[in-house]
């Protein structure tokens, strides 16, 4: 059961309890006995995923969790703390493990109960394999094998009241904001703390001194859509920002999307350019605008996407190669064309992707295609080669190659 967003609005300023990923990679926010999944929508009952916390437990928040390799599986942990007693749950694909709930001393000897934060560690981000555990001052490194407790002093970093294990970085939330950190030393390098807000999820400015350029160059958070125009500057779409890059100079401008392109709002499923224009689709509506300055919303648009493209259905990405006609509509793990020369236009070949079940969005420019997938694009030199591939090439990171943040 979604609620609604009130008290639970993420973007209003929400600590939350604890943050982990499940065994797919999703994000999960923990706040009292609610759950966000995925960095946007809203919250749900934390029992409708993992419904054991609550069956004669009476669970009042979880105080940490986080995301483990378990006898060869990833599993999920979570330490809860309920109104009785302390406990450790750990899930795999959102069923208990036999035998759990546990008490945490049986699961962690030596780690104290009604902790604030805790987070995986494998090898060779730590010299074992460790979780390390957050409790005010204190932080203790627990040995997975050895089940030897290593208390440490991080003197650099804020107290914790959550912790994040995410694209191979390691970041501490303490109230509304956030410090990456080295898991071994407690080291913090770079302009932080930053707002969680800014970073994690899909929010609006979040205040008047936030830095927009700053923040959505460095967001974690996966993008919408994508695109390159014919002069090769690139727009890339998440929530209600857009980033533009420049060709040649390499100059990166944010702003939000309804400045620029006030029909939409917010919030665009695909974008691609063909014949100086801009087609972005919104749901089941296809937008497009001309590109100058400004971009030129185009009479008579929006129109639905089956009338102009002949395509039904959720469109994940959408793309057109450089001095070519023919509109790529990725949905799901397949591909389409659409000749956009044609009229009426309507999708043929269909043909399976196979290394992706889901694109975030997918641009072709001269270099060939990138498929953007979470907080990383991979580059294959055609759209055959994309189609025809059967292992991931090298995975490369959205925010510092293609926008420059520089951490």
């Amino acid at each position: 059961m979604l609620c609604p967003k009130g008290d639970f609005d993420r973007c209003k300023g929400i600590e939350m309890d604890a943050v982990t990923v499940n065994e797919e990679g999703v994000p999960y926010f923990f706040k009292a006995d609610h759950l966000y999944k995925g960095f946007h929508g809203e919250a749900e009952l934390a029992n409708e995923t993992f419904a054991e916390m609550d069956d004669d437990h009476h669970l009042g928040h979880v105080d940490a969790a986080f995301h483990m390799q378990h006898e060869g599986s990833p599993t999920t942990t979570i330490s809860s703390s309920s109104w009785f007693d302390n406990k450790v749950f750990s899930y795999y694909q959102h069923k208990l493990v036999e035998g759990f709930p546990k008490d945490i001393s049986e699961v962690f000897p030596g780690i104290p109960d009604h902790l604030d934060a805790a987070v995986e560690c494998p090898k060779p981000d730590c010299v074992e394999e460790s979780v390390i555990f957050f409790k005010g001052d204190d932080i203790y490194h627990f040995d997975v094998k050895t089940k030897a407790v290593d208390k440490k002093e991080f003197d650099s970093m804020p107290n914790c009241t959550s912790a994040f294990r995410f694209m191979e970085h390691y970041f501490c939330f303490h109230g509304q904001q956030f410090s990456k950190f080295d898991p071994k030393t407690g080291e913090v390098h770079g302009k932080y703390p930053k707002p969680v807000q800014g970073y994690f999820m899909k929010c609006a400015k979040y205040d008047d001194e936030d830095d927009q350029v700053e923040r959505e160059r460095c967001s974690r958070v996966h993008l919408d859509a994508i695109t390159t125009d014919h002069d090769g500057n690139m727009y890339a779409f998440r929530g209600h920002h857009f980033i533009r890059k420049d060709e040649g100079n390499d100059t990166v401008t944010v702003d939000d999307i309804e400045s620029a392109f006030k029909e939409l709002h917010s919030e665009v499923d695909a974008v691609f350019s063909y014949d100086n224009h801009l087609y972005m689709i919104k749901d089941d509506h296809l937008y497009a605008y001309k590109v100058g300055e400004p971009h030129t919303h185009l009479e008579g648009f929006p129109k639905t996407v089956k009338e102009e493209l002949g395509v039904e259905g959720h469109v994940d990405a959408a793309f057109v190669c450089e001095d070519h006609h023919i509109a790529h509509i990725v949905q799901g793990n397949k591909i389409f064309d659409v000749d956009m020369k044609a009229s009426p236009r309507h999708p043929t070949n269909e043909r399976p992707v196979a290394l992706f079940n889901k694109m975030d969005a997918a641009t072709c420019g001269r270099s060939g295609v990138k498929v953007v997938v979470g907080n990383h694009f991979y580059h294959f030199d055609s759209v055959m080669l994309m189609v025809a591939a059967r292992a991931l090439p090298e995975q490369h990171r959205v925010s510092t190659e293609l926008f420059g943040c520089d951490h």
